[in-house]
């Protein structure tokens, strides 16, 4: 039977009818998967948008205080070509699929309606925004107006 409310409790049907957990080890285990995919999904978007632009970073020298530009994850002038340019945006679309994917996967987790797979997933939202891009936050990207990704 699936809940409609929130429940505590270690007895969860996860994602998939084969992923159930009947002991404590079994759920213990359920919430760190779900902690850590939460945290991967921040440093997935974290390298995607490193991948798509360069980022303006303050210069670590005490003798310059101007800002400094950083490259990309991969400079999308390799060689010039329009060909680099090309695996560049492809390489953006495959891992942005991937950030939508894990994306999805752990809202329909959070759908689950138990209380410890909520806390876990925004508690590994958290600790991955802190540790992967809490350092970008004079960086503003408004293009994507979807929650998810």
């Amino acid at each position: 039977m699936m809940h409609m409310t929130f429940y505590w409790g270690r007895d969860v049907t996860l994602l998939f009818d084969s992923w159930k957990t009947k002991t404590w080890a079994e759920y213990c285990l359920t919430l760190l998967t779900c902690f850590l995919f939460s945290a991967f999904y921040q440093y997935l978007e974290d390298r995607r948008l490193r991948l798509k632009q360069p980022q303006l970073s303050s210069s670590s020298s005490s003798s310059s205080t101007a800002p400094t530009t950083t490259t990309p994850l991969l400079d999308s002038k390799l060689g010039g070509s329009g060909g680099a340019r090309s695996l560049v945006r492809l390489l953006g679309a495959a891992m942005f699929g991937v950030n939508a994917a894990i994306g999805y996967m752990l809202m329909l987790a959070v759908m689950s309606f138990n209380g410890g797979v909520f806390v876990a997933i925004v508690v590994g939202l958290s600790v991955g925004y802190l540790v992967f891009r809490s350092h970008d936050q004079d960086v503003v990207v408004v293009d994507n107006p979807c929650a998810c990704a």
